[in-house]
């Protein structure tokens, strides 16, 4: 046993490293371990620890100003968007500045996680090494495991298929007629990048819609505009406010051909895109509703009509998946179908005290700021400075945020996570300022 390390970090992503940077300005001691051989998790382009879902044409939908850390500046020439690959060098630059790479041990996975009696941890990690840690900090991500549709059309379809999450170039869409499943951030991205190829048809097949955000609003990132507007509106105004201001950045999104959602506005996860008004104005992205079954290439859809498609790409999310933590969390395969794990502050599992999860949220904004949150207000936890409260009243709490999420967004395995940037970064701020 280490006595004097207290903190084992899974992952050394975008969570992980920001766990490492916030526990070392803390005094904390901790390992970190990292099943790939550098730093970036989902933002390393063919990571080697085979979890990243990032393809070649990849930008972040958040601007550079709305996703850098709070002490670490992005660099002045990346663009307001800025391509995946310089997403992963601002992540490398942050690790040298703060010299975080000797405290990362590469190569090594967590294969088990294990709760003594005494309330420590066992983790066994695939060097057959094991050790003890009081606390442990899960940053393993939750967008490596792909979700298929679930139970599975009728038929078969005899064309090829694919997830999203084994797509990285468009070189496989040249030249067919591809139908898409989704029409999240990934699913319009992949989307555009077909119809730009003018060499088949590309439909999207969507359930129930999406508002789509355009990245600018009068020559700004929308999101820079939007910064600053109140969270404690009630939601009805906010409804009226967002809706203005996508008229005033794109007009009526039908006038492009994309369908009106189902759902009221601000009841789902943003679906972010520029590309996508011009491409489906020219008729490059058409627009179909739920599939019902397949017959050989054809596709069968719930408003009776059928089309062929050479290729299916699935962008139907992932599935939150903890295999390691089997002892703590004995229903993690439920946890998969339901993508539930009720946690407290999106940080604490009630039942193991020790636990935290860290960037298993899904916010309205941008996840660097949102996780560096969640370590700063883990550190405080770990050195006493924030007391966390009795099960029941976590228990309790969670139940009100289940409810308040059930009422505001549309039930969907994608909402489970979901927080309001704002308010959340907000509050676990004035919990962890108020600490020191």
């Amino acid at each position: 046993m280490r006595s004097n390390v207290k903190v084992c970090i899974i992952g050394a992503g975008p969570s992980g490293v920001t766990a490492c940077k916030i526990l070392i300005e803390r005094g904390i001691a901790y390992d970190c371990f990292e099943m790939g051989s550098d730093i970036g998790g989902v933002w390393r382009f063919d990571n080697d620890n085979g979890r990243s879902p990032a393809y070649k044409s990849l930008h972040i939908n958040s601007s550079k100003k709305m996703t850098q850390y709070s002490d670490f500046p992005m660099p002045d020439h990346f663009p307001d968007f800025p391509h995946h690959t310089q997403i992963y060098e601002y992540l490398l630059q942050y690790v040298e500045h703060f010299g975080l790479r000797k405290h990362i041990t590469f190569q090594t996975s967590v294969e088990q996680v294990i709760k003594q009696e005494d309330n420590t941890y066992v983790v066994k990690l695939s060097n057959d090494e094991q050790r003890i840690y009081q606390y442990v900090i899960v940053a393993n991500g939750h967008h490596w495991k792909p979700r298929f549709p679930e139970p599975p059309f009728q038929g078969d379809f005899s064309g090829e298929s694919m997830h999203s999450h084994a797509y990285r170039v468009p070189d496989i869409l040249v030249g067919k007629d591809v139908l898409i499943v989704g029409i999240g951030n990934s699913a319009v991205d992949i989307a555009c990048e077909a119809a730009r190829t003018y060499s088949g048809k590309v439909v999207i097949s969507t359930r129930s819609g999406a508002y789509i955000i355009p990245h600018y609003l009068f020559g700004r990132p929308i999101g820079e505009l939007s910064k600053n507007a109140p969270s404690r509106l009630p939601l009805w105004m906010r409804r009226i406010i967002f809706q203005i201001v996508l008229w005033l950045a794109r007009g009526n999104q039908e006038n492009y051909g994309i369908p009106r959602p189902s759902h009221p506005i601000l009841s789902a996860h943003p679906t972010v895109s520029q590309d996508i008004f011009s491409l489906a104005g020219r008729g490059r992205i058409q627009f179909k509703p739920d599939i019902t079954a397949f017959d050989g290439r054809e596709v069968i859809f719930s408003d009776g009509s059928r089309q062929a498609f050479d290729l299916i790409i699935y962008c139907t999310g992932y599935k939150i998946s903890f295999p390691f933590l089997g002892q703590l969390l004995p229903e993690w395969k439920q946890i998969e179908q339901t993508n539930e794990l009720p946690l407290y502050k999106r940080i604490i599992h009630p039942e193991h005290e020790g636990l935290f999860f860290l960037g298993l949220v899904q916010p309205s904004g941008a996840i660097l700021p949102t996780v560096e949150a969640q370590a700063a207000w883990i550190a405080a936890v770990i050195q006493g400075q924030i007391q966390v409260p009795a099960k029941e009243v976590m228990l309790k709490d969670i139940r009100q945020e289940q409810e308040k999420i059930q009422k505001r967004f549309k039930t969907s395995q994608r909402h489970t996570i979901q927080v309001e940037f704002g308010e959340y970064v907000a509050l676990l701020k004035r919990e962890y300022s108020h600490s020191y």
